[in-house]
């Protein structure tokens, strides 16, 4: 029995699983009793697609781990006929699969990456097909052996899905060569989960050896590498070997598909070592540097910057960061800050911001036009005026930098989510200039301030998600915020365009689940 409510994504993908996907290889809660399976609703329509058009295929990797593929936990890997893979490419794009391209060196000419979004779970499911079998150490896939028409035709039917998977001595002859490629600790990915992907591959060995006879399993790896070998691998699959014998049978095992390998020793060394340059520049611009430099995977038809909007208190910053957690482990995103309150401020704003706590406690009150703390009646003092001066104009030159930023990251396949973003259509609005405020202001320090959000104009946002809520919704989340600037801006929300952009409108009033998921089918329709 097949259920479709909270559906699956289907195989491990052909790199290294990921540490979220490391962490979820425990049961999930949500499945369904013994006899019923539970599918994506995305993921089946895919699979009913490539049986539709006849695409010979098959999924190649653990039967173990499908259960939690088909929970949207992993990624799937297919196995496809090289000569249907142009059917099988428009198969999937004609059930709503978009295709996206790696960045840099990430990709394999072998292999092609689909994602879909599953609305009902929320998750984005990614789908690989393998028109080679490509395997090797995860920063440097270097083996391709081939035995794809062999595994393809002994490949055989699941008995729920309109899906066939590796027979179990296929499964368990390329998981014994698998681990034997992958396993080695001068991947750094193999390196940092060390532990976790031994006891996954023990616990395949374990789950295969069960299903699979001894000397059907040594014919078939007869077939495939010499006999002494063979009877080798047999032996690593159903006993239990030491650390050093095992180690002796996996460096046999490379030397005996050697001549599979897409690069020889000393290539394979220098791509090795350029590609971990690359993973750690670009775990570090992920984690820290957010340079517009895409280093994963790239959207198709280029990037969008995505611009979420709203009063204080609307859940701006909440809804970012849901965005950025359901993209950034199959996309590249770029997230920007374009506010001067919690988020994370350049290196030439950070110095201004540590100052504000002292300043604001120091001056004690704020003039006429403030949205937070002690507003006053009265026009703002000299000293007022030449600080609001300062900060405005060092806000000027970083939303400059940001707004540049932004477009570049778009320009090159990635997708920008901007908290807030500038706009000069309403004068002490949200993200508005700072000097209207000031009554004595050179006119040549208006005008520089001007150009950044003039800027703004010339490089809008592709979509604007604006949170709308009620004055009494922000009061409660914003006790400290002004109630009659609250009541003046709330309105107000609702007249920016932000010059023809599209424009969703959100109630931010209504649950954050429902939120959240109206604006990430906003975000993949644009996709």
């Amino acid at each position: 029995m097949i259920s479709t409510g909270h559906q699956p994504s289907c195989v491990p993908q052909c790199e290294p699983e990921s540490p979220a996907t490391l962490a979820s290889e425990t049961k999930n809660a949500n499945a369904t009793p013994a006899g019923e399976l539970e599918v994506l609703s995305t993921l089946l329509t895919a699979l009913t697609a490539l049986e539709r058009s006849n695409v010979e295929c098959c999924y190649w990797r653990s039967s173990r781990r499908l259960p939690a593929v088909l929970l949207g936990e992993s990624d799937l890997d297919l196995l496809v006929a090289k000569s249907d893979q142009h059917r099988a490419a428009q198969a999937l794009l004609g059930s709503g699969l978009k295709r996206f391209e790696p960045s840099n060196c990430h990709g394999h000419p072998a292999v092609q990456s689909f994602l879909g979004y599953d609305e009902p779970s929320g998750r984005i499911v990614h789908l690989h097909l393998h028109f080679r079998l490509v395997v090797g150490e995860p920063i440097l896939r270097n083996y391709q052996p081939p035995w794809e028409r062999l595994f393809l035709a002994s490949a055989i039917r699941h008995p729920a899905l309109p899906l066939r998977m590796l027979d179990p001595a296929s499964e368990a002859l390329l998981l014994v060569v698998r681990a034997s490629l992958e396993l080695r600790r001068r991947d750094p990915i193999v390196f940092r989960h060390w532990q976790r992907l031994q006891e996954n591959f023990e616990l395949d060995r374990l789950h295969v050896a069960l299903r699979v006879d001894r000397h059907s399993f040594r014919d078939l790896a007869a077939k495939l590498v010499n006999k002494d070998l063979a009877e080798a691998i047999a032996k690593e699959l159903f006993e239990t070997q030491t650390f050093m014998a095992r180690r002796r049978l996996h460096a046999r095992i490379r030397k005996e598909l050697a001549a599979y390998r897409t690069y020889n020793g000393l290539e394979a060394v220098l791509r090795g070592i350029g590609r971990v340059f690359l993973w750690t520049a670009g775990s570090l611009n992920k984690q820290f540097l957010h340079v517009p430099r895409p280093w994963s995977r790239r959207t198709p038809g280029s990037g969008m910057v995505v611009a979420v909007v709203g009063i204080d208190g609307s859940g701006k910053t909440t809804l970012v960061t849901a965005i950025r957690q359901w993209l950034e482990s199959e996309v590249d995103v770029l997230p920007i800050y374009f506010g001067t309150g919690g988020g994370r401020p350049s290196l030439l704003l950070l110095p201004f911001k540590l100052l504000v706590p002292t300043v604001t406690r120091a001056l004690g009150t704020k003039p006429a036009g403030s949205s937070h703390g002690t507003v006053t009646d009265s026009s703002p003092d000299p000293l007022y005026s030449i600080l609001l001066a300062v900060w405005a104009s060092v806000l000027s030159v970083e939303k400059r930098m940001k707004l540049v930023a932004a477009r570049r990251g778009a320009d090159r396949g990635m997708i920008v989510v901007a908290d807030r973003f500038p706009q000069d259509q309403i004068i002490d609005f949200n993200d508005a200039p700072l000097l209207p405020r000031l009554a004595k202001v050179p006119a040549w320090l208006r005008r520089f301030e001007a150009s950044s959000y003039a800027l703004a104009r010339r490089l809008p946002p592709d979509l604007v998600i604006k949170l709308q809520a009620t004055p009494e919704v922000i009061m409660t989340r914003e006790p400290d915020m002004d109630p009659l600037v609250v009541r003046r801006r709330v309105p107000a929300l609702q007249q920016l365009t932000f010059g023809g952009t599209m424009v969703v409108n959100l109630d931010a009033g209504q649950p954050l689940a429902d939120v959240i998921g109206s604006a990430k089918a906003a975000i993949w329709q644009m996709l």
